[in-house]
């Protein structure tokens, strides 16, 4: 249970006040044998889903992880998963949790069956430069709708064909997003035209696509760090979380002024 649920429940006498406080100090730490040692408050502090690491995760640590924290929370992400961590986070459907695995993006969702996701009136759009980029771009949209926000996503419309762009811009506009996460390698242009076009924030993500010198994605990621468009903030190489988390939190803020 959330702390804005505990709360609701208690204004509408479903609960009482020692069971509200008893729920309340839940949100602490959650150890886990002697391997790990799990903050379940962070939610509540940040309001953004908990995202848990699954890389250098076994799959015993990782299932222990989540199913001794979903109950208490009520939903949790994990990022970064291997194929012997997939099957395992399916098989828990017949446990009673909800599971979403995006495989492309190498990311899941599992919640209690009764979590209902926020929504909000925001959009973000996903724009990719190429289909190697769409890995990364998944994960972000992922991160993106479990924190309320509507996603537009265009993929494969790098500058190698300008037209492309120009038409990802046009759609852009015509959905009338409130920020974009725009996704490349190579030598990162992408990001960085996008921003020209647009009166709205760019999140731009470089990615480990490339060749030699640039590969390992350093050349994307300096370029864009170089750009001249004003209005594009750069997150790290590949780190498709961090950009639908900065994306999110924007598309909620302008949510809460639209309803205002």
């Amino acid at each position: 249970m959330d702390l804005r649920r505990i709360l609701e429940y208690v204004a509408k006498g479903v609960i009482t006040v020692d069971e509200a406080l008893k729920e309340v100090r839940l949100f602490a730490l959650e150890q886990i044998e002697n391997s790990i040692r799990f903050d379940i408050g962070r939610e509540l502090r940040r309001d953004v889903p908990e995202i848990i690491f699954g890389e250098g995760k076994s799959v015993e640590e990782l299932l222990k992880l989540v199913t001794a924290v979903t109950p208490k929370i009520g939903r949790v992400i994990v990022s970064r998963l291997r194929k012997d961590h997939v099957e395992v986070l399916k098989n828990l459907g017949a446990e009673g949790f909800s599971v979403e695995v995006n495989e492309r993006g190498r990311i899941a969702v599992i919640r209690v069956r009764n979590y209902e996701k926020p929504v909000y009136n925001c959009k973000v759009g996903v724009v990719t430069a190429g289909t190697a980029d769409i890995g990364v771009a998944e994960e972000a949209r992922t991160i993106v709708e479990e924190m309320g926000c509507r996603t537009i996503a265009l993929y494969d419309v790098g500058i190698a064909g300008f037209q492309r762009v120009l038409e990802a811009v046009k759609t852009l506009k015509k959905e009338d997003v409130d920020v974009v996460i725009v996704v490349a390698g190579m030598e990162g242009a992408l990001p960085s035209v996008i921003a020209a076009l647009l009166d709205i924030p760019v999140i731009g993500v470089p990615t480990s696509v490339g060749y030699g010198a640039g590969g390992g994605g350093m050349a994307a990621l300096y370029s864009m760090l170089q750009a001249c468009p004003l209005g594009l903030a750069v997150v790290n190489i590949d780190n498709g979380v961090n950009a639908g988390i900065v994306a999110g939190l924007i598309g909620r803020r302008i949510a809460f002024y639209k309803q205002r």
